[in-house]
């Protein structure tokens, strides 16, 4: 309960009975030990030795992953300071789909830096203009440093696609090579130029998982892969040259939405009703065959009936497959969803060269190939338990994400740590231009960079005070590419080694992270309301 006093000594409440009220330097160090917690519990997944957490929820359901995003999601955080961090590695994930860890890593230790300042009592504006200025200067730095590339150069592609798997459980050999190439061949191939611009939307990269077989069994499907299967033992199984209809209309008869009764007193009306509703669904598939459609794809049920005729007619349909599933093979086959089957026009039906069920670890699955507009594609990835297949599913949304920023804006920087340290060494020549206390503030923020390839260094094996200073040598006689060889354990040229990360993913973990620390920074009051009983 908070108390305040007025000139004449008289206490007056302000807050309801409960509240909790910290102020000061000690609300400030209490948000930054909780958010310096979290980057804490990160730090070892960093790089490809990076070690993996194992995550339990409160059903019982276990997660295996040293993807940071998943992480921090999954561990169900409840300190609010805590929580920026959590939302720093959301927003890093939904702008570039990489460097999630890094940022969160970056965050804490830019706020433990700023720790140092606080004991020195250097008020925490001072910190936070230090750190602004510093940022502004790292991204120009970043901007000079960064290589540009041909947007579709596939071996550069394929080396990007390479670091950024580099940590995963796929990491080993012939996974990598075939995850990365996978990777590369769907991001190009759902790329389109629209108005002299690129666009590229991951939505059009499907991943269906199948378990069994091992992860370089991973296979791309130019088309569609539905995991349904043809809903009548009577229909072909294989159509090639499918002419498809696309229905989001029932093939049954619907019901009426208001409650209604049927008077029938003989047989025969009974029979006259069923021979009608016969006919209903007959005239229905009739429409269906009348405009040349061989295949059916329907979003909502089809009734036994219904299936009797098709199959007659040698027409392959599936049902209650998904929305997102529809309008991407309404992209790939330029078929155009119908609501009602009476619209349907052969100009409506989509084109592919093939349709056929086939079976994938023992489930049988709708292949849609050949289609004419294939910016629709199908990865169909494999993997020995549902946990590695998970994790193969996130290592491979990274990998199409950083492709992509590469395409959109083809910049690269060399991997292992080499930008940070760049950045350490540069910043502190910066830091002398800067007065005052300012200056402090810059210096930390260079420091607290060296977090990056000192951990790199760290799960390699290596001793973190010797790599830091080689690098740093390497780094302040020129050689800007030189970083952290995890996999081999030394100091080594990361473009000779085809270690690169995109530009686009760097300056956003930059921003990422020196925005959370800022707003922490900024936080001199902390008021928590009483919980509800």
């Amino acid at each position: 309960m908070a108390l305040a006093t007025t000139p004449q000594g008289l206490p007056v409440l302000i807050l309801k009975e409960g509240s909790k009220r910290t102020t000061g330097r000690e609300a400030l160090r209490t948000n930054i030990l909780a958010a310096y917690a979290v980057a804490e519990v990160l730090k070892s997944s960093l790089g490809p030795r990076g070690l993996d957490k194992m995550l339990i929820d409160s059903f019982g359901d276990v997660t295996i992953t040293n993807d940071g995003a998943t992480i921090v999601k999954d561990m169900e955080v409840e300190h609010p300071a805590a929580k920026m961090l959590v939302e720093v590695s959301k927003a890093q994930d939904a702008e570039v789909g990489d460097g999630t860890t890094t940022a969160v890593v970056l965050a804490g230790e830019l706020l433990n830096r700023a720790n140092v300042l606080l004991d020195d009592n250097v008020h925490p504006s001072i910190i936070i203009d230090g750190y602004r200025k510093a940022y502004t200067k790292s991204i120009e730095l970043l901007n000079s440093l960064a290589k540009t590339v041909e947007g579709n150069n596939f071996e550069v592609l394929k080396e990007i696609a390479k670091t950024a798997l580099a940590s995963k459980i796929v990491s080993g050999g012939a996974s990598l090579d075939a995850l990365s190439e996978i990777s590369v061949k769907a991001v190009l191939q759902v790329k389109e130029q629209l108005d002299g611009e690129v666009k590229i939307d991951l939505d059009n990269v499907k991943i269906e998982k199948r378990k069994g077989e091992s992860t370089v069994k991973a296979e791309i499907i130019n088309g569609i892969v539905i995991d349904k299967e043809v809903v009548h033992a009577g229909m072909p199984k294989r159509v090639e040259k499918a002419k498809i209809a696309l229905l989001n209309a029932p093939l049954e008869i619907e019901k009426t939405e208001i409650t209604a009764k049927i008077s029938i007193t003989s047989p025969d009306q009974m029979k006259a009703f069923i021979d009608q509703e016969t006919n209903i669904l007959r005239d229905m598939v009739e429409k269906l065959a009348s405009v040349g459609a061989n295949v059916v794809i329907c979003q909502k049920g089809i009734d036994d009936v219904a299936q009797h005729f098709l199959a007659k007619h040698k027409i392959l349909a599936v049902r209650r497959v998904k929305q997102s599933d529809m309008e991407k093979l309404s992209r790939a086959t330029g078929a155009r969803i119908v609501t009602t089957i009476e619209d349907l026009t052969a100009e409506d039906l989509g084109y592919a060269e093939l349709v056929e069920e086939r079976r994938v670890a023992n489930e049988k699955m709708l292949f849609v190939e050949g289609c004419k507009n294939p910016r629709s594609v199908t990865i169909l990835a494999r993997g020995s338990s549902e946990m590695v297949l998970d994790e193969v599913e996130r290592s491979l949304n990274d990998s199409l994400n950083v492709i992509r920023n590469v395409v959109l804006d083809p910049k690269i920087l060399p991997g292992g740590g080499a930008p940070e340290t760049y950045l350490s060494v540069k910043l502190k020549e910066y830091s002398n231009t800067v007065g005052g206390k300012e200056q402090l503030a810059v210096q930390q923020f260079a420091e607290a960079l060296l977090v990056v390839p000192s951990i790199l260094a760290e799960t390699a094996g290596l001793d973190p005070v010797d790599a830091l200073a080689e690098l740093k040598a390497k780094h302040e006689a020129g050689s800007h590419a030189y970083g952290v060889d995890a996999v081999k354990g030394k100091i080594a040229d990361m473009y000779s080694l085809g270690v690169v990360e995109p530009l686009r993913v760097k300056t956003q973990v930059l921003k990422s992270a020196t925005e959370a620390a800022l707003m922490i920074l900024k936080i001199d009051d902390v008021i928590a309301a009483t919980p509800p009983k």
